[in-house]
């Protein structure tokens, strides 16, 4: 399950100087526990953002309660011009933008609109330990055509380990060896 909250935004082309500049996706580092709340208030200033959820029941003394967790603890993906960051970093919940050499990563697209389209379909995804080292595939069918990960082999099923490499981060997804092939 995921949570987009999403606003109109103007398409990107090549734009006059003094126009503003085209909306890029980043990663949004936050405070523990806030990501929830800071998605919200991206969604009340009408900021494009994209905080993917899955489900973990947990066990207290007396009940069993189902919980809608971060699929990537600590992180939001938002898409803002360059222009609004400092607005999106003065929110309560906001810590800083992931980024290299003191300039915020802009992330691929494409491999977020994969994810986000997985998750809508009923992909079930969990958290995993950041893999870069494994046997490599690419995803032929299904909502996550084109995605590219690790196949790890559990008991008599295979999960697909796809990581997001800005961020340090994986997640596995449940997968049919017969819709991965290998990559080179």
């Amino acid at each position: 399950m995921s949570t987009l909250l999403s606003s109109p935004t103007a398409a990107s082309g090549s734009l006059p100087v003094g126009e503003a500049q085209p909306n890029h996706w980043y990663a949004l580092y936050t405070r523990s526990r806030h990501e929830k709340q800071l998605a919200g208030q991206l969604q009340e200033r009408r900021i494009e953002c994209f905080l993917p959820l899955y489900s973990s029941v947990r066990r207290w003394k007396d009940r069993r309660v189902t919980l809608q967790l971060p699929l990537f603890p600590g992180y939001i993906f938002l898409r803002t011009s360059p222009q609004r960051r400092i607005e999106v970093l003065n929110l309560p919940g906001a810590a800083r933008f992931v980024a290299f050499n003191g300039r915020p990563a802009v992330l691929p697209e494409s491999d977020l609109l994969r994810l986000r389209a997985g998750l809508d379909q009923g992909l079930r995804a969990v958290p995993h330990p950041y893999l870069q080292i494994g046997r490599r595939v690419r995803v032929r069918s299904g909502p996550l055509a084109g995605t590219e990960g690790i196949l790890l082999r559990k008991k008599d099923q295979f999960r697909l380990i796809v990581s997001i490499d800005l961020i340090m981060r994986s997640v596995a997804v449940e997968m049919d060896a017969a819709d991965v092939e290998p990559m080179g």
